[in-house]
Protein backbone atom coordinates (compact mmCIF):
# COMPACT_ATOMS: atom_id res chain seq x y z
CA UNK A 1 0.00 0.00 0.00
CA UNK A 2 3.32 2.43 0.94
CA UNK A 3 4.23 1.70 -2.83
CA UNK A 4 1.08 2.59 -4.24
CA UNK A 5 0.56 6.00 -2.44
CA UNK A 6 3.84 7.11 -3.43
CA UNK A 7 3.07 6.06 -6.79
CA UNK A 8 0.03 8.17 -7.09
CA UNK A 9 1.13 11.09 -5.24
CA UNK A 10 4.20 10.90 -7.78
CA UNK A 11 1.65 10.64 -10.68
CA UNK A 12 -0.46 13.61 -8.64
CA UNK A 13 2.85 15.78 -9.03
CA UNK A 14 3.25 14.88 -13.00
CA UNK A 15 -0.13 15.56 -13.83
CA UNK A 16 0.44 18.82 -11.92
CA UNK A 17 2.88 19.83 -13.69
CA UNK A 18 1.55 18.54 -17.54
CA UNK A 19 -1.24 20.83 -16.71
CA UNK A 20 0.77 23.81 -15.91
CA UNK A 21 2.80 23.38 -18.85
CA UNK A 22 -0.05 23.05 -21.37
CA UNK A 23 -1.80 26.20 -19.69
CA UNK A 24 0.11 28.61 -18.70
CA UNK A 25 -0.49 31.33 -16.57
CA UNK A 26 -1.08 34.87 -17.77
CA UNK A 27 1.72 37.66 -16.37
CA UNK A 28 0.14 39.97 -13.83
CA UNK A 29 -0.52 43.05 -16.00
CA UNK A 30 -0.45 41.35 -19.62
CA UNK A 31 -0.93 43.43 -22.29
CA UNK A 32 -4.19 42.42 -24.16
CA UNK A 33 -3.32 41.87 -28.01
CA UNK A 34 -5.92 40.53 -30.78
CA UNK A 35 -4.42 38.13 -33.70
CA UNK A 36 -5.99 37.32 -36.62
CA UNK A 37 -5.04 33.95 -38.17
CA UNK A 38 -7.13 31.51 -40.77
CA UNK A 39 -6.59 28.11 -38.65
CA UNK A 40 -6.76 26.03 -41.47
CA UNK A 41 -3.49 24.50 -42.46
CA UNK A 42 -1.60 22.27 -40.53
CA UNK A 43 1.84 22.44 -39.50
CA UNK A 44 1.11 26.16 -38.80
CA UNK A 45 -2.05 26.46 -37.72
CA UNK A 46 -5.28 24.45 -37.11
CA UNK A 47 -7.32 22.72 -34.96
CA UNK A 48 -7.67 18.77 -33.95
CA UNK A 49 -10.93 17.44 -34.38
CA UNK A 50 -14.13 19.10 -32.92
CA UNK A 51 -11.44 20.77 -30.41
CA UNK A 52 -11.30 24.28 -31.00
CA UNK A 53 -7.91 25.26 -29.38
CA UNK A 54 -5.28 26.36 -32.27
CA UNK A 55 -2.21 24.10 -32.70
CA UNK A 56 0.49 24.71 -34.75
CA UNK A 57 4.21 26.36 -35.20
CA UNK A 58 2.48 29.86 -35.78
CA UNK A 59 0.79 29.37 -32.68
CA UNK A 60 3.32 27.99 -30.41
CA UNK A 61 5.85 30.74 -31.99
CA UNK A 62 3.31 33.65 -31.01
CA UNK A 63 2.89 32.22 -27.46
CA UNK A 64 6.33 32.10 -27.08
CA UNK A 65 7.27 35.51 -28.72
CA UNK A 66 3.88 36.84 -26.55
CA UNK A 67 5.68 35.63 -23.08
CA UNK A 68 8.76 38.14 -24.31
CA UNK A 69 6.31 41.04 -24.92
CA UNK A 70 4.59 40.35 -21.49
CA UNK A 71 1.19 40.18 -23.72
CA UNK A 72 -1.78 38.49 -23.33
CA UNK A 73 -3.17 37.33 -27.04
CA UNK A 74 -6.39 36.30 -28.06
CA UNK A 75 -6.33 34.57 -31.37
CA UNK A 76 -9.30 34.89 -33.51
CA UNK A 77 -9.68 32.29 -37.26
CA UNK A 78 -10.55 34.52 -39.90
CA UNK A 79 -11.10 34.22 -43.46
CA UNK A 80 -7.90 34.67 -45.24
CA UNK A 81 -8.97 36.43 -48.27
CA UNK A 82 -9.46 39.27 -45.62
CA UNK A 83 -6.64 38.85 -43.33
CA UNK A 84 -5.11 42.20 -44.66
CA UNK A 85 -8.13 44.44 -44.69
CA UNK A 86 -8.97 43.10 -41.41
CA UNK A 87 -5.35 44.35 -39.53
CA UNK A 88 -5.79 47.77 -41.86
CA UNK A 89 -9.39 48.19 -40.05
CA UNK A 90 -7.88 47.36 -36.52
CA UNK A 91 -10.16 44.44 -36.48
CA UNK A 92 -6.74 42.63 -35.07
CA UNK A 93 -3.06 44.05 -33.62
CA UNK A 94 -1.42 42.19 -36.09
CA UNK A 95 -2.32 38.69 -38.34
CA UNK A 96 0.09 35.67 -37.56
CA UNK A 97 -1.31 32.88 -40.82
CA UNK A 98 1.75 31.55 -42.91
CA UNK A 99 1.15 34.67 -44.85
CA UNK A 100 3.54 35.09 -47.48
CA UNK A 101 5.37 38.55 -47.61
CA UNK A 102 4.65 39.61 -50.88
CA UNK A 103 5.52 43.47 -52.96
CA UNK A 104 1.34 43.66 -53.71
CA UNK A 105 0.65 43.11 -49.58
CA UNK A 106 3.36 45.34 -48.29
CA UNK A 107 1.11 48.38 -49.57
CA UNK A 108 -0.78 47.80 -47.00
CA UNK A 109 0.77 46.50 -44.00
CA UNK A 110 4.29 45.89 -43.14
CA UNK A 111 5.66 42.20 -42.02
CA UNK A 112 8.40 41.12 -39.77
CA UNK A 113 9.47 38.02 -41.78
CA UNK A 114 10.10 34.61 -39.53
CA UNK A 115 10.07 31.74 -41.94
CA UNK A 116 10.68 30.64 -45.67
CA UNK A 117 8.42 28.74 -48.04
CA UNK A 118 6.82 28.60 -51.52
CA UNK A 119 4.17 26.75 -52.73
CA UNK A 120 3.94 23.25 -53.39
CA UNK A 121 1.70 20.39 -55.76
CA UNK A 122 -0.09 17.45 -54.51
CA UNK A 123 -1.06 15.11 -56.26
CA UNK A 124 -2.04 11.22 -56.36
CA UNK A 125 0.55 8.70 -55.41
CA UNK A 126 2.49 7.53 -58.43
CA UNK A 127 2.34 11.38 -60.39
CA UNK A 128 -0.38 9.61 -63.40
CA UNK A 129 -0.29 12.83 -64.94
CA UNK A 130 3.58 13.31 -64.59
CA UNK A 131 3.30 17.00 -63.27
CA UNK A 132 6.38 18.35 -61.81
CA UNK A 133 5.98 22.16 -61.86
CA UNK A 134 3.09 24.35 -62.49
CA UNK A 135 3.89 25.19 -66.27
CA UNK A 136 2.63 21.38 -66.76
CA UNK A 137 -0.99 22.69 -65.31
CA UNK A 138 -2.18 23.68 -68.49
CA UNK A 139 -5.93 22.13 -69.24
CA UNK A 140 -6.03 20.89 -65.36
CA UNK A 141 -8.05 21.69 -62.52
CA UNK A 142 -6.04 22.83 -59.35
CA UNK A 143 -7.73 22.94 -55.71
CA UNK A 144 -6.55 25.91 -54.01
CA UNK A 145 -7.58 28.56 -50.98
CA UNK A 146 -8.83 31.42 -51.87
CA UNK A 147 -6.52 34.49 -51.88
CA UNK A 148 -3.24 33.27 -51.63
CA UNK A 149 -0.26 34.51 -53.06
CA UNK A 150 -0.33 30.89 -55.39
CA UNK A 151 -3.55 31.82 -56.63
CA UNK A 152 -2.16 34.71 -58.47
CA UNK A 153 0.96 32.14 -59.97
CA UNK A 154 -1.72 29.72 -60.82
CA UNK A 155 -4.22 32.63 -62.79
CA UNK A 156 -0.54 33.87 -64.63
CA UNK A 157 0.44 30.63 -65.37
CA UNK A 158 -3.08 29.63 -67.00
CA UNK A 159 -2.65 32.97 -69.33
CA UNK A 160 0.52 31.64 -70.57
CA UNK A 161 -1.12 28.75 -71.13
CA UNK A 162 -3.94 30.15 -73.23
CA UNK A 163 -1.20 32.19 -75.24
CA UNK A 164 0.07 29.48 -76.68
CA UNK A 165 -2.84 27.31 -76.77
CA UNK A 166 -3.08 25.41 -74.68
CA UNK A 167 -5.81 24.82 -72.34
CA UNK A 168 -6.65 27.43 -69.06
CA UNK A 169 -5.67 26.02 -65.37
CA UNK A 170 -8.92 26.26 -63.99
CA UNK A 171 -8.78 27.40 -60.77
CA UNK A 172 -11.64 25.95 -58.28
CA UNK A 173 -11.36 28.12 -55.12
CA UNK A 174 -12.55 27.49 -51.57
CA UNK A 175 -12.30 30.18 -48.37
CA UNK A 176 -9.87 27.83 -46.61
CA UNK A 177 -7.45 25.44 -47.55
CA UNK A 178 -9.07 22.67 -45.49
CA UNK A 179 -11.97 22.96 -47.55
CA UNK A 180 -9.78 23.04 -50.95
CA UNK A 181 -7.73 19.67 -49.53
CA UNK A 182 -10.68 17.88 -48.83
CA UNK A 183 -12.59 18.91 -52.44
CA UNK A 184 -8.87 17.28 -53.60
CA UNK A 185 -9.51 14.43 -51.52
CA UNK A 186 -12.88 14.15 -52.81
CA UNK A 187 -11.53 14.36 -56.23
CA UNK A 188 -13.23 17.54 -57.36
CA UNK A 189 -9.76 18.30 -58.88
CA UNK A 190 -6.44 16.37 -59.88
CA UNK A 191 -3.95 18.60 -58.10
CA UNK A 192 -4.07 20.53 -54.76
CA UNK A 193 -1.92 23.63 -54.41
CA UNK A 194 -0.89 25.25 -50.67
CA UNK A 195 1.99 25.82 -48.95
CA UNK A 196 4.72 23.23 -49.66
CA UNK A 197 5.42 22.46 -45.78
CA UNK A 198 1.75 22.25 -45.21
CA UNK A 199 1.29 19.90 -48.58
CA UNK A 200 3.76 17.91 -47.09
CA UNK A 201 2.53 17.40 -43.91
CA UNK A 202 -0.55 16.57 -45.33
CA UNK A 203 0.86 13.75 -47.60
CA UNK A 204 2.47 12.17 -44.65
CA UNK A 205 -1.02 12.09 -43.26
CA UNK A 206 -2.40 10.30 -46.19
CA UNK A 207 -0.77 7.00 -45.66
CA UNK A 208 0.74 6.62 -49.02
CA UNK A 209 -2.38 7.82 -51.16
CA UNK A 210 -0.96 11.21 -52.29
CA UNK A 211 2.48 12.84 -52.77
CA UNK A 212 3.94 16.22 -53.44
CA UNK A 213 6.28 16.65 -56.52
CA UNK A 214 8.85 18.93 -58.09
CA UNK A 215 10.19 21.87 -55.99
CA UNK A 216 8.82 24.87 -54.38
CA UNK A 217 7.69 27.59 -56.44
CA UNK A 218 7.53 31.60 -55.58
CA UNK A 219 9.36 30.96 -52.39
CA UNK A 220 9.37 33.96 -50.10
CA UNK A 221 9.22 34.65 -46.81
CA UNK A 222 6.11 34.48 -44.06
CA UNK A 223 5.06 37.45 -42.03
CA UNK A 224 3.41 38.67 -39.01
CA UNK A 225 0.79 41.65 -40.81
CA UNK A 226 1.26 44.60 -38.36
CA UNK A 227 -0.48 48.18 -39.75
CA UNK A 228 1.35 50.66 -41.23
CA UNK A 229 2.65 53.11 -38.93
CA UNK A 230 2.86 51.07 -36.33
CA UNK A 231 6.11 50.99 -34.93
CA UNK A 232 5.95 50.49 -31.57
CA UNK A 233 4.22 47.01 -31.70
CA UNK A 234 6.37 46.59 -34.85
CA UNK A 235 10.05 47.25 -32.34
CA UNK A 236 8.24 44.74 -29.53
CA UNK A 237 7.58 41.66 -31.99
CA UNK A 238 10.92 41.97 -33.89
CA UNK A 239 12.39 42.03 -30.30
CA UNK A 240 10.53 39.25 -29.33
CA UNK A 241 11.10 37.33 -32.50
CA UNK A 242 15.48 38.02 -31.57
CA UNK A 243 14.99 36.49 -28.49
CA UNK A 244 13.26 33.75 -28.89
CA UNK A 245 15.56 32.92 -32.05
CA UNK A 246 18.47 33.72 -29.14
CA UNK A 247 16.97 31.72 -26.63
CA UNK A 248 16.83 28.17 -29.17
CA UNK A 249 13.21 28.53 -28.93
CA UNK A 250 12.86 29.05 -32.34
CA UNK A 251 14.66 26.38 -33.55
CA UNK A 252 13.46 23.84 -30.93
CA UNK A 253 9.72 24.80 -32.47
CA UNK A 254 10.70 24.49 -35.93
CA UNK A 255 12.25 20.91 -35.14
CA UNK A 256 8.89 19.98 -33.17
CA UNK A 257 6.60 20.78 -36.47
CA UNK A 258 9.47 19.16 -38.83
CA UNK A 259 9.81 22.58 -41.03
CA UNK A 260 13.66 22.98 -40.09
CA UNK A 261 14.25 23.41 -43.83
CA UNK A 262 12.39 26.95 -43.56
CA UNK A 263 14.05 28.26 -40.55
CA UNK A 264 15.00 32.07 -40.76
CA UNK A 265 17.22 33.36 -37.56
CA UNK A 266 16.86 36.82 -38.47
CA UNK A 267 13.97 39.20 -38.23
CA UNK A 268 13.89 41.47 -41.29
CA UNK A 269 10.86 43.57 -41.56
CA UNK A 270 9.09 43.53 -45.81
CA UNK A 271 11.80 41.33 -46.90
CA UNK A 272 9.22 39.84 -49.69
CA UNK A 273 10.04 41.89 -52.28
CA UNK A 274 13.95 41.17 -52.11
CA UNK A 275 13.26 37.59 -52.89
CA UNK A 276 11.17 38.43 -55.63
CA UNK A 277 13.91 40.33 -57.20
CA UNK A 278 15.76 36.80 -57.76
Amino acid sequence: MRVRSTLVARLSILMMAASLFVCPTVPAGAAAVRVGSDISGAPFEYYQGSDKVPLGFDIDLLHAMAAKMNADPTIQNHTFDDLIAAVERGTFDFAMSAMSDTSAREKHVDFLDYFVAGGGLMVHAGNPLHIFDIGALCGYSVTIEKGTSYEADLQKQSDACKAIGLGPVTLVTFDTDDQAYAAFAAGKAPIYVADYPVAVYRARGANGKYEVVGKQFDVVPYGIAVKKGNADLMVQLQKALLDVIADGTYDKLTKKWGISQGAMRVAPINAGKKFEQK
